[in-house]
């Protein structure tokens, strides 16, 4: 015991020796095991001013709130007609259920209508079990919405609306009542994978922690894993986590890339993006025509009649901008200057990056979503 803590005071006061540009390992990995579980329920909300689900439209939702009167031993008559319930709205629920939570413990829930309700404004959410993926039921939400958008109506037909009012959350909406098995305590070992998979740090992690614990004690899985043995005893395993996901790593540099985004525009070019030799020219032709009719008198005593004649001015204009030229080993600073000096609006800017990245100038994946 007193060397585990011994170990643990060393692997803290080494972790404050890295430079400003280090990451801590709890940013950059997560432990394999260690996640959330989405939950998902059906359910009803009532108390609406009149914007609830048109049930002619949405039977599900009367039928619904027939078999919630039945269990409380109430019966709607059959030959009652079609209800029209303009109160009550059928809602999907749905959460994330953090790792390690406990019965008692209370999460956010978000309610969002799947029937044509206008409007979740004022109402209730009532008891609804949430299962997860396996069918068992994790949590109970109820609870007043709370919802960010409004809309409203004038007898003209008039409208506004205000963000979405169908959805809505009810903060500390749901208890938790069953708690998901983690494999955190099992085993002797426990594995971090990395939010990016990359060999480079990968082995950086590996080496880091084992110049602070010892070699052996982290290997690497491959190139978004590292496994590093732990300790048994749950108490020790927390400490021991503790200190490692303070531990600064350098990552590695990613690949070089060029993302393009054709729909918006927007181009980044990663640090590592090298340009070989090659020129490159920018021009643009531009040309106008407008219409200037002019108007016909005919001449006195002449009988005709005035008409306008249609006349065309057509004009071409290419602008002129010297060739540049990038030299080996082109930066990102140098590209950006460059293709600044010929004022190359964005558009322009991906077809010089495609042409570069065909004329194989170009030392980087180009990217376009």
């Amino acid at each position: 015991m007193i060397k585990f803590k011994q170990l643990m005071v060393a692997v803290l006061l080494s972790s404050t020796a890295f430079g400003v540009q280090a990451e801590r390992l709890k940013d950059i990995a997560s432990i394999s095991g260690v996640r959330t579980n989405q939950l998902i329920g059906y359910g009803l909300v009532v108390g609406l001013n009149g914007t609830g689900d048109q049930t002619t439209q949405t039977p599900f939702t009367l039928q619904t709130f027939n078999n919630m009167l039945a269990q409380f031993g109430i019966k709607v008559p059959t030959g009652s007609g079609t209800v029209q319930l303009k109160n009550v709205a059928a809602v999907a629920v749905y959460a994330d259920l953090p790792a390690f939570s406990k019965p008692g413990q209370m999460i956010d829930i978000t309610v969002s209508s799947i029937g044509n309700s206008k409007s979740l404004r004022g109402g209730s959410l009532l008891l609804t079990p949430m299962k997860g993926v396996d069918g068992n039921v994790y949590a109970i939400a109820q609870g007043n919405l709370v919802v960010g958008g409004f809309d409203a109506e004038g007898r003209d037909g008039s409208k506004i609306t205000v963000n979405v009012p169908s959805s809505g959350r009810i903060p500390g909406g749901a208890s938790v009542e069953r708690s998901v098995p983690s494999g955190f305590n099992q085993g002797n070992s426990l594995t971090f994978n990395l939010n990016r998979s990359d060999f480079t740090t990968a082995k950086r992690v590996v080496d880091k922690i084992n110049d602070m614990l010892g070699p052996g004690v982290a290997q690497a899985l491959d190139g978004g894993s590292v496994r590093v043995t732990a300790p048994m005893d749950p108490s020790q395993r927390v400490d021991y986590l503790s200190m490692l996901e303070n531990l600064e790593i350098d990552p590695g540099q990613a690949s070089a890339k060029v993302i393009i985004n054709s729909r918006t525009g927007t181009i980044v070019i990663g640090q590592n993006v090298r340009v070989s030799p090659a020129a490159v020219t920018h021009g643009s032709l531009t040309v106008t025509i407008t219409e200037d009719p002019i108007v016909s008198q005919p001449g006195a005593l002449s009988g005709g009649q005035t008409a306008v004649v249609p006349r065309s001015r057509l004009n071409a204009a290419q602008e002129l901008h010297p060739m540049f030229k990038f030299g080996p080993g082109t930066t990102l600073d140098e590209i950006v200057r460059a293709v600044n000096q010929v004022g190359a609006a964005p558009g322009d800017l991906m077809a010089i990056l495609e042409a570069l990245k065909q004329a194989g100038a170009l030392q980087a994946d180009l990217i376009v979503i």
